[in-house]
């Protein structure tokens, strides 16, 4: 009876999902095993289109392992109120999970180098007025993550407000949060700047209201105890993808775009993925199985050049869903540009025609940002721009820095000293960033296509068709200089 007793006493803390039973790890020089606290959220690691792991996180994590020659092994911890605590325990050696440095946490973690800075804010539904400072939000219904450090400015906060209350949901980000506000079931969240422009994406009736308190930064955290060695490293890293770069491009990947469209864009997005998209969805999925591009990156394109009307014309004479000259059209052996499904098709052959016509240099993403501007210029406007970046000590391999000077191929002063002259530069890249948005959309609300056994079977019977010699591009009658490559 006794050990009985004892079972029913030690049971309820073994099933408690809240306890986590787990030993110190080992130090990673004598195991090669970088282990890292992280979650599963947009703004740290998730699975993208491609069925991958991604995340801003995710690639700074990869990164720094692959130089320092460490295996990765990621505990993922939910919701965020217990992921420091894991650290303090030494379960990891790192958390990289979208941590601010506050001063209550200086005292009990130690932290690399800031990576990304970003601003506490108060989100609103649109559908109500505007807070514009907390004696708005005094008795509503405020809500922000568990652990967060909103939290601890929320306390200093009330230090001034003693009216002020707010609710803390243990969640693992800010996301669900949203979804309840845009939903009208809570009145406010506090959370970070970022994370509301990203989850516009989904609920487009939420914005900031205002900021509260001054920016935080972002970093990696450690233990108070960490290996010197580990931490010396990870703060060299973080110093080096600064000074070179790295840094501001994985920025702009996760970030550039995301501020682009507004609320009423968003809206009819979402409006038309539901009652127009579904028409055409087997047609993207089939220019998915002959070119390889995501489906939902062609639907994305086909909604900025059309809104997915198919008899849609420009006063230039684009026609169609896909928005084809007719030279073009005669290129792809396109029989009626009107015709839905043809365009579709002819587009996403155009597409990867533009991406292969791009140098060797140019790595993805960036080679797919480049043929999205070229499918709106052609490529020799883009070349030019490419030619004015190096001209300025830019790296014309890069669309963080050649989307810079792409609205200068409007002005004279830089178009005269280029071989393609005037070019309307800022709507190339208007449409590449919004096309980013409709894409990061689509990603997370569709789901991705697998082509089937047969098509795969089929393999170069069903490549792209490839551009005759000296054809001319749909927008541009010249071919690329040469001068950078």
């Amino acid at each position: 009876m006794r050990r009985l007793y004892s079972i029913l006493i030690t049971l309820p803390l073994v099933c408690d999902p809240g306890v986590v039973t787990q030993r110190p790890v080992l130090p990673v020089a004598k195991t090669g095993e970088l282990v890292v606290l992280t979650r599963n959220s947009a703004s740290t690691r998730y699975i993208d289109a491609q069925g991958r792991y991604a995340g801003l996180e995710y690639d700074l994590v990869e990164m720094f392992a692959h130089e320092q020659g460490y295996r990765v092994r990621y505990l993922d911890r939910q919701p965020f109120y217990q992921l420091l605590p894991a650290l303090e325990q030494n379960h990891a050696h790192l958390a990289a999970a979208g941590v601010a440095i506050t001063a209550r946490r200086l005292e009990r973690y130690a932290f690399a180098p800031s990576y990304q800075l970003v601003q506490t804010v108060v989100a609103y539904n649109t559908d109500n007025e505007a807070p514009h400072d907390l004696r708005d939000v005094e008795g509503k219904r405020l809500e922000v993550v568990k652990g967060s450090s909103a939290v601890d400015e929320l306390q200093r906060l009330r230090k001034r407000n003693p009216k002020l209350t707010w609710t803390e949901v243990a969640e693992n980000d800010s996301e669900g949060l949203l979804a309840r506000l845009s939903e009208g079931k809570v009145d406010y969240v506090v959370t970070d700047s970022h994370l509301v422009d990203v989850a516009r994406h989904l609920y487009p009736n939420i914005a900031r209201g205002f900021a509260l308190g001054n920016g935080e930064a972002l970093a990696w955290a450690f233990p108070k105890n960490v290996d010197p060695n580990l931490y010396h490293r990870a703060q060299e890293f973080f110093l080096r993808i600064t000074y070179d770069g790295t840094l501001r491009q994985l920025l702009e990947r996760y970030y550039g775009h995301v501020n682009r469209l507004d609320n009423i864009d968003i809206a009819n997005f979402l409006e038309r993925r539901q009652a127009v998209l579904p028409r055409y969805r087997a047609s993207f999925k089939e220019a998915q199985e002959i070119t390889g591009i995501d489906w939902r990156l062609l639907a994305a394109l086909g909604f900025q050049e059309s809104h997915w009307d198919p008899l849609a014309t420009s006063p230039t004479g684009v026609r169609g869903l896909m928005m084809l000259t007719s030279e073009t059209a005669d290129r792809m052996e396109l029989t009626d540009r009107l015709d839905a499904h043809q365009s579709i098709l002819a587009g996403a052959q155009y597409l990867q025609e533009l991406k292969d016509s791009l140098p060797a240099r140019v790595a993805d993403p960036d080679r797919t940002w480049f043929a999205l501007a070229a499918y709106n210029i052609g490529l020799g406007h883009l070349e030019d721009a490419r030619i004015l970046t190096q001209r300025h000590g830019g790296n014309p391999s890069l669309w963080v820095d050649v989307k810079k000077y792409l609205p200068l191929l409007s002005r004279y002063e830089h178009y005269s000293t280029l071989k393609h002259g005037f070019c309307r530069g800022g709507e190339a890249l208007v449409l590449t960033e919004n096309i980013r948005n409709y894409f990061d959309i689509l990603a997370r609300t569709e789901e991705p296509h697998e082509p089937s056994f047969a098509v795969l079977l089929a393999g170069d019977d069903e490549a792209p068709i490839s551009a005759p010699p000296n054809a001319r591009t749909a927008r541009d009658s010249d071919r690329p200089a040469t001068q950078v490559r």
